[in-house]
């Protein structure tokens, strides 16, 4: 059920994820992120058109309204995801990990930064050798987020796919 592939947005670093979300193989996950409630409803209404699975970030009302596959909770909120589950048995619920993954009734985590990304300038990547260790000691899937390449790619291990931002990135490349 989940896809090996995911497209996590971002206003700074992908400001129109739209050509990106097209560019992805059917059945693709996107991870819908928006500080602004209004574009990220926006957004939200114009990747549900599209044949992917999409996950809003810490936003369940708008998930709900848009009839969207589940949700993404930041580490921060990951803490609600037992009462979200109750609420919405259905949704898919990831969430955000750093350093270690947490427990919780999630389909999947996203492991970050495995290596140095444009998103957390100067913030200490896990490595390809901690990150694998990582990912294999978890109960859920998890993907590989931070820094990712197709050449750096190759060097991981154990995870379920990759989430990435700009090497997903149609109009500008890596």
């Amino acid at each position: 059920m989940l896809p090996p592939l995911v497209l996590m947005t971002d206003d700074q670093r992908l400001p129109d994820p739209l050509p990106a979300a097209q560019a992805l193989p059917r059945g693709s996950l996107i991870v819908l992120r928006s500080r602004d409630a209004a574009r990220r409803a926006q957004l939200a209404a114009a990747l549900r058109a599209l044949p992917h699975l999409l996950l809003i970030a810490n936003d369940a009302a708008l998930a709900a309204r848009i009839d969207a596959d589940g949700i993404h909770l930041s580490e921060a909120n990951a803490h609600h995801a037992a009462h979200i589950r109750a609420l919405h048995p259905r949704w898919l619920i990831t969430a955000a990990a750093h350093r270690r993954l947490p427990d919780g009734p999630f389909d999947a985590l996203f492991l970050s930064p495995i290596f140095p990304t444009g998103s957390h300038p100067g913030a200490q990547a896990l490595g390809p050798a901690r990150a694998n260790a990582v990912a294999l000691q978890g109960r859920r899937p998890v993907y590989a987020l931070g820094g990712i390449t197709p050449a750096n790619a190759r060097l991981l291990h154990g995870f379920m796919g990759i989430a990435a931002i700009g090497a997903l990135d149609v109009q500008h490349g890596v």
